[in-house]
């Protein structure tokens, strides 16, 4: 089977995993697939250690690279896509089947890398791990039983994503601003928020996940991205500076 050289862009990224059975399996699929990049955030280490001693997938997990937090993990990324089962979440994002989702990712691999994030088995991904998504992709299940297997998830998807390459959508123009980039306006806008006395900042716990769903869905540019980060840090810096001048006034 030929394996599309942009699928080297694909990171496949498990989010705190505690079965060394389904990382293993998670690797063996991208292995089947030719996808190589795994990335694990916050697992459970006797669960990542068995599984990189499992057969049938050992560089892919050998490669495997271990991040503490969501936002390090995908910070390379200009698309960072959820994966969630649905059921009775009230999502925060716009939701994508797979078979239509898959044509966007890989027109996307075409101009830079995606992450496609699996959250625990259990649990799946938190409100906060959906929060540096783009936006949120699921497989088509019957209503009575709407989760898969971790494993069983990662192969449906990965299959999905080389079945047809050539069913893409109109691939991306110029070059997509980074996780990275988008971070750093969202801790700039927020520090913003803060000096100004923004009262919702400190009225709900979930403020800044909305805020940073606001930021990603402005779809930025890296040259945009650089341009709205330096007129927030001179905002940051008038506000400071004032607030600084104020407090000396007061002494």
């Amino acid at each position: 089977m030929p394996v599309s050289a942009e699928f080297d862009y694909l990171r496949v990224v498990l989010v705190d995993a505690r079965n060394p059975l389904n990382i293993g399996a998670a690797a063996r699929a991208m292995s089947n697939f030719g996808f190589r990049h795994l990335r694990v955030v916050n697992p459970y280490d006797v669960a990542f250690r068995n599984a990189r001693s499992a057969v049938g997938a050992a560089d892919v997990l050998a490669g495997a690279e271990k991040y503490e937090t969501v936002a390090e993990a995908v910070a390379d990324c200009s698309l960072v896509v959820g994966t969630t089962a649905v059921g009775h979440r009230d999502l925060q994002h716009s939701l994508q089947r797979l078979e239509a989702g898959a044509t966007v990712i890989r027109a996307h691999l075409a101009s830079g890398p995606c992450a496609l994030l699996f959250g625990s088995e259990k649990f799946g991904l938190s409100n906060k791990d959906m929060s540096h998504c783009h936006w949120l992709l699921h497989i088509p299940t019957r209503e009575e039983h709407v989760s898969m297997n971790l494993g069983q998830a990662v192969a449906v998807c990965l299959y999905e994503l080389m079945r047809d390459p050539g069913a893409q959508a109109e691939p991306e123009k110029g070059s997509p601003a980074s996780s990275a980039e988008m971070e750093r306006i969202n801790e700039t806008l927020l520090t913003a928020l803060r000096a100004s006395g923004y009262p919702k900042l400190n009225s709900s716990d979930s403020f800044e996940g909305a805020v940073r769903r606001l930021v990603r869905r402005l779809h930025l540019q890296h040259g945009d991205a650089e341009f709205l980060l330096g007129m927030l840090r001179q905002m940051v810096w008038k506000l400071e500076k004032k607030i600084k001048n104020s407090d000396e006034a007061d002494d």
